[in-house]
């Protein structure tokens, strides 16, 4: 499991744990940016976080149009961690994304639901492997598979998933 370390994770995350067990918060939500990327409290400290292994429609890139079920994602986790929620953010192998965001899994804390893994099963992100952080791909590939098989989600609301 991670030690947090002057208010930065360190570690590797083996097993962010069985739903219904309470984990050891290490961050606390602040506020929902969209889908797969959230701002937590850590020691004093803002945090942008990108969820790792997971890719959730576009919603808020000026750029780029709002996609299908982009919104809908975005109230999602913010339904599973709404702010305020304790959570504990487990890494992988590295540390921060291009964008210097942490890259982390996300357990909520209080009874150990992995956020990743429920946006996923639950038909609102799709798998998003970048290696070297690929910790838990076998998990997000079975759950996509078996949301799509049953049509939860933008599996059944969008034509084209991710296609602006």
């Amino acid at each position: 499991m991670l030690v947090v370390t002057a208010g930065l994770l360190s570690g590797c995350a083996d097993d962010p744990g069985e739903p219904g067990d309470a984990v050891e918060a290490n961050a606390t939500v602040s506020r929902i940016v969209d889908g797969d990327t959230i701002v937590v409290r850590v020691d004093g400290t803002e945090e942008r976080v990108r969820l790792i292994g997971i890719d959730t429609p576009e919603s808020v890139d000026p750029r780029r149009p709002v996609m299908c079920f982009g919104k809908e994602a975005g109230a999602h986790i913010e339904s599973l961690i709404p702010p305020g929620t304790p959570v504990r953010l487990e890494r992988d192998v590295e540390a921060r994304d291009r964008y210097d965001r942490l890259l982390a899994y996300v357990v909520r804390a209080s009874d150990g639901v992995f956020v990743n893994l429920a946006m996923v099963a639950d038909g609102y992100a799709d798998q998003y492997t970048f290696p070297p952080n690929v910790a838990h791909t076998d998990a997000f590939r079975d759950a996509v598979a078996e949301a799509r098989t049953e049509g939860r989600g933008l599996w059944s609301a969008c034509e084209h998933p991710f296609e602006e």
